[in-house]
């Protein structure tokens, strides 16, 4: 049975103690539940799309200015990774939220309290409810704190230049074969250095040059990016 007793517990985890209950029940109720209870009470759909909106604005203004030197494009594949329903699932997870939320007896028994969309929209849910209720800041305190614990490994997936060529060239409709040729290997066992080429339909398009063949890659394909396949009218390879 959800009481008080579950609400302060649930707020000591939180770090946030409401003024208005009721954004706090409103946020941990699931419409399965809502539409099983006599007494008709509100689910969250409605503050999570509040929630998602207050995640994004958050989440866009502290990458933006972290990040001055990342262009558009590579700003919203980072927000899109850090606010996807995988990493919300990771947040949610972090604060309980599945052994709090009130769900139908249907849902509870396939498994809701563990269903990665329920999870994510939980969330965004309880980041409206402190919005409402606190204002922004409380908001912003809370998913900043996941946010930059998040931030490292996701930066290093955002910043995947491999992928990153591989979707530019089928974007093009066209298929292209890539190989990354090893260039150079030198220096000591303890400290190699490589060189690796890029390759698309076997002509050079970049190289990279670093202490790991993985970095190199990396390397060589951003230098492709920004020198040639995103200069079409420049490199006939991908016309």
């Amino acid at each position: 049975m959800f009481n008080n007793n579950n609400i302060k517990d649930f707020e000591k985890i939180l770090g946030y103690t409401f003024k208005n209950k009721y954004l706090i029940y409103t946020a941990l109720t699931h419409s399965s539940f809502a539409h099983e209870d006599k007494k008709k009470c509100d689910n969250y759909e409605r503050l999570e799309f509040l929630g998602d909106s207050v995640l994004g604005m958050i989440t866009s203004e502290y990458i933006f200015k972290k990040f001055n030197n990342l262009h558009e494009g590579k700003l919203t594949r980072l927000r899109s990774l850090l606010v996807c329903e995988k990493t919300l699932k990771i947040f949610a997870e972090k604060l309980q939220i599945g052994k709090f939320l009130r769900l139908s007896h249907g849902e509870e028994r396939s498994g809701g309290r563990e269903r990665a969309s329920i999870l994510a929209d939980a969330f965004e849910s309880i980041v409206a409810a402190i919005f409402l209720d606190g204002g922004l800041e409380p908001a912003k305190e809370l998913v900043l704190k996941f946010i930059t614990n998040e931030l490292g490994s996701t930066y290093e997936i955002a910043n995947d230049y491999k992928t990153e060529v591989q979707e530019t060239l089928q974007a093009s409709g066209k298929h292209k074969s890539i190989k990354y040729n090893l260039v150079s290997e030198t220096g000591p066992d303890h400290n190699k250095i490589f060189t690796i080429e890029l390759l698309i339909e076997g002509i050079p398009v970049g190289a990279g040059t670093a202490s790991s063949k993985k970095e190199a890659e990396q390397l060589a394909a951003k230098y492709a990016l920004e020198h040639s396949i995103k200069r079409r009218h420049k490199n006939a390879i991908i016309q």
